[in-house]
């Protein structure tokens, strides 16, 4: 294998860049490295990913809001070792452009349709388009009970059921709820149409994203069919899945390698990485209840109950340059203290830049770490206009405020995102200023 060279001057930092395994980005503890994956690995396969990790890294690794893996702490040496070393492990790792399918695809009864025979179509498709966006994301999903509605992609393809069978919506941009529709198509025309269109985004350069071609175009009025993917699910076959993850999409190589030994030994065969930092296990419904219990007892989320469930924090600092505060710390303070704020309504995003890369939708609620503290955003990105900011030695404090102000001026019904916008920044403002000097 060739050997890889990484110069600091050209590392991407922005937003827009996206690691790979072959090219890792520079982050505050070294290099980060991505293993994306295409279908299931056994649990012995992800031990030795975390072994890997701990060989050639710092041993921490991240399963990231759209399921991906990713090494931290490489070194311009160990890198390009790490590369060929993960290769060597046969895994199905996606090459090219990202082309995403449901977690429990194929194997859910609910489903209307299989969506990989089409993904993995407009996967050959794409290779021989260059020049397309680093972040370009394609969702083909088939229904069910784990769809990918919340994740952004610019092509979406959503199956319905129609009186002459099974169709697929094209969407472009944003997610299920805020995308544009395009047309609704047989399968083989929804291939063709999505390749033409990778195509026009192709010629139009590298910053040309699905939203682009979505002008004038009627926005869909779908219902945003989001479940969290913590939890035991039933599948085809008499086969269930049982999804945990580590707080805050992060944990350790040891933490995980003793998930896959307890998997492996109550006869659980295979694991995805999923959506919103989960893991996936499949196998026999006890085997999957034991194996929940484990997580449990071992501090993984099981269960959208569990409040760090509603929090997307991103590395922070130190493990990333651009942090300015220490997220996951924060994180874990937030879900112990503010529980009841975080109902699973929405997501708290708690970010260390204005970049927002754990969370890059508008939240209800986000936290931004800045040079002089906290920034409060409601109903808005990490990068847009605060209705407040604080010293960091007074976070805990207004994350209570606004919590006891959601709980006494919440309606019967009413979640907390609903409360939220209903208050609107002025009276979180004023609640996160009150008792300060």
């Amino acid at each position: 294998m060739t050997a890889l060279s990484f110069d600091r001057s050209t590392l991407d930092m922005r937003r827009g860049a996206c690691p790979a395994l072959s090219a890792p980005m520079m982050t505050g503890d070294g290099l980060l490295a991505r293993v994306a994956l295409t279908d299931a690995i056994a649990p012995a396969q992800l031990s030795e990913l975390c072994r890997l990790a701990r060989r050639h890294g710092n041993g921490i690794l991240d399963i990231s809001a759209r399921g991906n893996l990713q090494i931290r702490g490489l070194s311009e040496a160990s890198a390009p070792v790490l590369d060929a070393d993960v290769r060597a492990l046969n895994l199905p790792l996606r090459e090219g452009l990202a082309v995403e399918t449901p977690p429990l695809a194929g194997m859910d009864k609910t489903e209307i349709a299989d969506p990989r025979p089409i993904a993995e179509a407009i996967r050959q498709g794409a290779r021989e388009i260059v020049g397309l966006a680093p972040k370009m994301s394609v969702v083909v999903d088939g229904g069910g009970q784990l769809r990918l509605s919340a994740l952004l992609a610019d092509i979406r393809l959503v199956a319905i059921s129609t009186g002459e069978g099974t169709r697929w919506t094209l969407l472009l941009g944003g997610t299920e709820t805020t995308s544009r529709i395009f047309n609704v198509l047989r399968e083989t025309d929804a291939i063709s149409t999505t390749l033409e269109l990778l195509r026009k985004l192709a010629v139009m350069g590298t910053r040309a994203r699905g939203r682009d071609l979505a002008v004038g175009l009627s926005k869909n009025d779908g219902v945003n069919h989001a479940a969290s993917p913590f939890g035991t699910f039933h599948l085809s076959n008499n086969l269930f899945a049982a999804g945990t993850g580590p707080a805050f999409g992060q944990a350790g190589a040891e933490d995980l390698i003793a998930l896959c030994d307890e998997a492996e030994r109550l006869g659980i065969q295979s694991l995805k990485p999923a959506f919103d930092h989960s893991l996936l296990f499949f196998g026999p419904q006890t085997a999957c209840e034991a194996l929940t219990a484990f997580a449990r007892s071992n501090g993984f989320v099981t269960s959208p109950s569990d409040a760090r469930s509603a929090i997307a924090a991103c590395s922070g600092s130190p493990a990333c340059n651009s942090a300015a505060i220490a997220t996951q710390e924060l994180a874990a303070k937030t879900a112990e203290e503010c529980g009841d704020l975080l109902d699973g309504s929405f997501k708290l995003h708690v970010t260390g830049c204005p970049k927002g890369c754990a969370h890059p939708q508008p939240s209800a609620l986000a936290l931004c770490g800045t040079a002089a503290g906290l920034s409060l955003i409601a109903q808005g990105k990490a990068s847009d206009e605060p209705f407040a900011s604080v010293a960091f030695a007074d976070t805990n404090n207004s994350l209570r405020r606004i919590a006891d102000l959601v709980r006494n001026e919440r309606q019967a019904g009413e979640n907390s995102a609903a409360c939220l916008a209903r208050l609107g920044p002025r009276r979180l403002a004023a609640a996160v200023m009150s008792g300060r000097p």
